[in-house]
């Protein structure tokens, strides 16, 4: 087995003291994941002008980050497995290395398929890095220690995709798309340094590598990929009215299931699912799942949102959106302290009930809503992140043994990403349905023999013709179907809003399963 290099090994003195070489190797990890999840959502602001450098159609460049998610997705879970063989060490830096590469050959893409595969390649050397560094806190650090990495992970996280279109609008625009991937080459390279000098938290267990089990790493890759996909394409191609999605779909099915039975029945498997029979990590995984539909959910709903019905652009959004990352950064000073005194049920409860309320504030828009209907609502999302991050990620891991740590790690990711993905599908679907139905009630209102609606029209007609347009008929019910649609949209957003926010209160109904997780436990159960 590979071996743990713990705390305890050192002197007494020393037993929970983290040398000056091992933080600065961990926060250059930090920061390599912090690369990784950024560059999930910094080509989304900056699509139309990769799109037009690559000569692609608007269908065709989607899967710049189509590719990157599918590719990330299928890694995380063989994270685990990975790093046992490889060494934290090793593998975080040949990750790094090849995210690296893959960001310059993306800037040298030449045309859109081979763009596609860096992306790829991309999302996969970064799904890797992720799951690693959650497994480094839990082995590197000392309980005490434990909740304020957590804190600065959980920033990284959930702060980095919010970062993401903001700073690639601002580069591309300043700059040109080429930019986006030309800033990873020198943080990458100075992380690959930092990391291969300063990270030994374990050994390499070459062993594994003759134990591998390639039918399950292929079972994996086909179910998740396949699934991915169809979360991904899903709204694009109305579901199952594609033959290819139906396909896929079947595909991710039947691959599941015989990825769940190999798993299960082999003694060395590649992913090991027996974790979830520890209740501690099976509820933290269901917490992580529902975290990820409102964090990657509300991440998609906003920005469409102010742009469509605000008709802001990609740095104005920024502006906006930037306010949950800020409250986030300041309830680190105040959860982290917390979390060493507050029961973690409590904190949990409190930061879900959070998450709700802002949710609920988000849902009582209107077309005229400005920056301070926005902000009170983000302002209290974003303090309670920390209050759900925190409590949920030591419930998950803080009471597993070291050595089962790292594929957990990649299992806990996971089930955040897919909460992402698939909070994303229906999000995506509902919004396409709804807007139908409000728009159809809104019709219903707006008919020709309503006084209202005609005092309405002749009005735009006579400020119309007063501007010398040529048709002002048609450009008077051109602009009154334009506010039926707005409103229409209004309304959608306010209902998706409220349906997240009840999400969260449903979860609450899972805090009974909820164990106290302390500050020791890691030392309890870890052997810190």
């Amino acid at each position: 087995m590979a071996t743990i290099i713990e705390p305890e090994q050192a002197s007494s003195s020393e037993a929970f003291s983290v040398s000056t070489g091992q933080w600065i190797g961990f926060f250059a990890m930090v920061f390599g994941i912090f690369m990784a999840i950024l560059d999930i959502q910094i080509v989304a602001s900056s699509l139309e002008q990769i799109q037009a450098g690559l000569s692609a159609t608007q269908d065709e460049i989607t899967w710049v980050q189509t590719a990157y998610l599918v590719a990330e997705v299928v890694i995380i879970p063989l994270s685990g497995w990975l790093a046992r063989a490889f060494s934290t060490r090793i593998l975080f830096v040949l990750s790094c290395g090849g995210f690296t590469l893959m960001s310059l050959c993306c800037a040298l893409a030449w045309n859109l398929p081979a763009m596609v595969v860096f992306r790829a390649f991309q999302g996969l050397f970064g799904g890797a890095m992720i799951p690693t560094v959650f497994a480094v806190i839990y082995t590197l650090f000392p309980p005490r220690l434990q909740p304020a990495m957590v804190i600065v992970v959980g920033m990284v996280v959930t702060v980095a995709p919010t970062a993401g279109p903001v700073l690639g609008g601002y580069l591309t625009e300043v700059v040109s798309w080429k930019a986006l991937f030309l800033i990873n080459l020198v943080p990458g390279l100075l992380v690959c340094v930092a990391t291969w000098l300063f990270v030994r938290v374990d050994e390499p267990d070459w062993g594994l590598l003759d134990k591998i089990d390639f039918l399950g790493i292929v079972y994996i890759v086909i179910f998740l990929g396949s699934l991915q996909f169809v979360l991904e394409e899903g709204v694009r191609e109305q579901w199952f009215e594609s033959r290819e999605i139906v396909f896929f779909s079947l595909v991710a099915a039947l691959s599941g299931i015989a990825m769940f039975y190999r798993e299960l029945s082999i003694e060395h498997p590649i992913v090991d699912l027996w974790a979830f029979r520890n209740r501690n990590f099976a509820v933290g995984c269901v917490f992580s799942f529902v975290l990820g539909i409102g964090l990657f959910t509300l991440l998609f709903l906003m920005p469409v949102y102010l742009a469509s019905v605000k008709g802001l652009n990609s740095l104005q959004i920024g502006q906006y959106i930037m306010i949950t990352g800020l409250f986030q950064l300041l309830s680190a000073f105040v959860a982290g302290p917390l979390a060493k005194v507050l029961d973690s049920r409590l904190m949990l409860a409190l930061g879900l009930s959070g998450f709700a309320l802002g949710s609920w504030m988000n849902g009582n828009l209107t077309h005229e809503a400005g920056y301070w209907e926005f902000f009170w609502p983000q302002a209290v999302r974003g303090f309670s992140l920390m209050f759900c991050f925190l409590p949920i990620n030591s419930l998950a891991l803080g009471t597993l043994p070291p050595d089962e740590v790292k594929n957990a790690s990649g299992l806990y990711n996971l089930t955040r990403n897919l909460g992402g993905a698939i909070g994303l599908a229906v999000a995506n679907t509902l919004m396409i349905q709804l807007n139908k139905q409000h728009y159809a009630g809104i019709r219903e209102h707006v008919t020709p023999g309503s006084p209202q609606t005609q005092t309405f029209l002749n009005g735009l007609r006579e400020r119309f013709s007063m501007a010398g347009l040529p048709d002002a008929e048609s450009a008077a019910l051109k602009q009154l179907y334009g506010m039926a649609m707005r409103e229409a949209e209004v309304l959608t957003m306010n209902t998706l809003f409220h349906t997240l926010a009840l999400i969260f209160l449903l979860a609450l109904l899972l805090m009974p399963w909820v164990s106290k997780v302390s500050a020791d436990a890691g030392e309890a159960a870890g052997g810190h």
